[in-house]
């Protein structure tokens, strides 16, 4: 199978488009056919290194852990899921070797979940990395129907959903952004506000006794976290270790297919919306890499996997 892969970490230099073996299918798996995948700062963060000290890799290394695909075939003792079957998944493994950006990717079938019908390929594979991140921070945290939410980074894939998801809860959400993002916010659901200098009186002039809950979507807003945050509010980073000093919760998403199952309910409600911002074929993953390190685009930026050429 046509695969992306690279044999040493470094910048998107170093992926290839290669000819890999078809994954084993062994008990309990699912051979999904990849028809879209997402990248996301984790996969580019691991491909340099940054995450050695904590990420088991072996080289050759596929990058991707956001699929959309159909069911190819079934191993021993997986019965949830047929071939044919559309589904998509978070699809991190125990550790770095055969992920997404590949014609094929075998998974655990606790990780998959059904692809929402009202989606096309690419917004699916937008879904499941950045929808589970922000579900499990909001879930985690207990928002309740009523509370207010502080959204740091709204605009991004994972803020963007879980404005979506607080909306659905039925919480009264803030969110920082660039201002050219504002109306975008706006459509969501969201009380826009600028981020930077002066944050904290923006916040506050929208709700003058603090709020109840705190997400940071992005790092590095800890202290505008504690001035807003009202007496026995609750946050949560999934950047910013430092919160846990500060009575917060410093979170990394499980891959939980029955979550995921959730969030597409929620998306075929029409309650969730997934914005993509780019699809790029499968030889082009090193440009797909590019644009998301850049961290100026509006939504996901996708792999679009072409068979059979």
């Amino acid at each position: 199978m046509k695969a992306i892969t690279y044999s040493e970490y470094g910048s998107p230099d170093v992926l290839e488009l290669t000819d890999q073996p078809m994954p084993k299918v062994g008990p309990g798996m699912v051979l999904v056919r990849v028809r879209a995948a997402s990248v996301n700062p984790v996969d580019w963060k691991i491909m340099a290194g940054y995450l050695d000290s904590v990420m088991d890799l072996q080289f050759p290394a596929i990058p991707g852990w956001d699929v959309a695909g159909v069911v190819e075939s079934v191993g021993i003792d997986a019965p949830q899921f047929q071939p044919g079957d559309e589904v998509i998944a978070y699809g991190r493994k125990d550790y770095v070797h055969g992920g997404s950006f590949a014609e094929f990717i075998a998974l655990p079938e606790r990780l998959l979940a059904r692809k929402p019908a009202s989606l096309g390929w690419d917004e699916s594979a937008g879904l499941p990395l950045a929808g589970l991140t922000a579900y499990q921070v909001l879930k985690r945290l207990g928002l309740q129907p009523g509370e207010t939410l502080l959204i740091h980074g709204g605009s991004g894939g994972v803020g963007s959903l879980g404005i979506q998801i607080a909306v659905a809860l039925g919480a009264r959400v803030i969110a920082t952004a660039s201002e050219r993002n504002h109306d975008f916010l706006r459509s969501l659901g969201a009380e826009p506000v600028s981020y930077g200098e002066g944050l904290s009186a923006r916040v506050l002039d929208l709700r003058p006794d603090g709020v109840d809950v705190v997400a940071d979507f992005v790092g590095g807003n800890l202290k505008a976290t504690l001035e807003v945050l009202a007496e026995g509010g609750r946050h949560a980073s999934i950047a910013d270790s430092e919160v846990e000093e500060h009575g917060g919760t410093w979170m990394w998403v499980k891959p939980i297919g029955a979550e995921l199952q959730e969030l597409a309910d929620l998306v075929d409600e029409h309650r969730i919306q997934v914005e993509v911002a780019e699809s790029l074929p499968l030889a082009k993953a090193a440009d797909a890499f590019r644009l998301n390190m850049e961290g100026h685009t509006r939504g996901k930026i996708v792999i679009a996997v072409q068979h059979g050429g």
